[in-house]
């Protein structure tokens, strides 16, 4: 009882002393200003830098925080994600929003094993979805997430991550599921999750620990949701529809918790300089060559 109390009382103390450090920062802030108050005009900043980032890196942010250039990369890729949804729904009958089948496995954007040779479709299978909960879940979760993300880190990183997690999903599946095909952007989705609960995890007392229980429930329940409908897709549709590769999903994970982890936990660093980067890089390499040398000499799809 006396232990937790005292942890308790630790835990009060590391609140309060969070509490009169953001006040005092805040009122450094308005005298370096003029006497006016630059956090009215950032509330949305100070909000994003709660929840991206550690505490030793907000002020940081909030000094430079804009919104220039907008997150641009993440609301480009769902539009054209629901533009490419759109088109193959009203393709097909109505019946079809729910599960699109037919339209999709026609599409010259999805990953085929038949036609791995054309290898835009290792990253345009991102722009194609399932069915209506499918494309809703990936663009809920990489808008609420992305957005922050890209305000914070800016376009390049988080499309970095982004796309490595697209690129190792679809080497993935053509690897651990090679006779299936993919759909869907849930690679480049798992990839900013993956980094971002990394952060959380390193950074959690830093991090407002009850917002970071909040957050990491909030993750594993939408992971725990997406996976249940890909395990569907894959192992439990009817017999009229098609199986669909879910090993993006894992392969994205993975590539947010190596690649992600360490573009995010570099926000007020040179990336290029950071050598646990170009480690995770060279992991990365190691692995894509390993996928092309499979897909082209030892997969069972040859």
């Amino acid at each position: 009882m006396a232990a937790a109390h005292d942890l308790e009382m630790e835990d009060m103390n590391l609140n309060m002393d969070r509490a009169m450090k953001e006040e005092l920062e805040e009122e450094k802030m308005r005298e370096d200003g003029g006497g006016k108050d630059p956090f009215k005009n950032k509330k949305v900043h100070r909000i994003v830098s709660k929840w991206m980032l550690p505490e030793k890196a907000r002020r940081t942010y909030l000094e430079r925080a804009n919104c220039l250039p907008p997150p641009v990369f993440v609301i480009s890729i769902s539009l054209a994600e629901l533009a490419v949804f759109i088109y193959y729904a009203v393709w097909k009958p109505q019946n079809q929003w729910i599960t699109l089948d037919t339209g999709i496995l026609e599409s010259p954007f999805i990953y085929s094993p038949e036609k791995r040779e054309e290898a835009w479709r290792f990253i345009s299978y991102m722009l194609v979805h399932a069915g209506v909960q499918h494309i809703l879940g990936n663009l809920i979760m990489q808008l609420v997430l992305g957005i922050p993300l890209e305000m914070v880190h800016k376009g390049l990183r988080v499309g970095l991550v982004y796309l490595a997690g697209v690129t190792a999903g679809s080497l993935a599946s053509s690897i651990f599921d090679p006779l299936r095909s993919l759909v869907g952007a849930s690679g480049g989705v798992y990839a900013l999750m993956g980094g971002y609960f990394m952060n959380v995890l390193v950074n959690f007392r830093e991090m407002i620990p009850a917002f970071g229980i909040v957050r990491l429930l909030i993750i594993i329940l939408i992971i725990g949701s997406d996976m249940g409908f890909a395990l569907y897709r894959r192992f439990f549709v009817p017999a009229s529809g098609s199986p669909v590769s879910f090993a993006a999903h894992i392969a994205g994970g993975f590539a947010g918790m190596s690649i992600g982890y360490t573009v995010f936990s570099c926000f007020d660093k040179a990336l290029l300089k950071d050598p646990r980067f170009w480690i995770a890089i060279a992991a990365y390499l190691a692995c894509v060559l390993f996928a092309v040398f499979f897909n082209i000499f030892l997969s069972p799809a040859n």
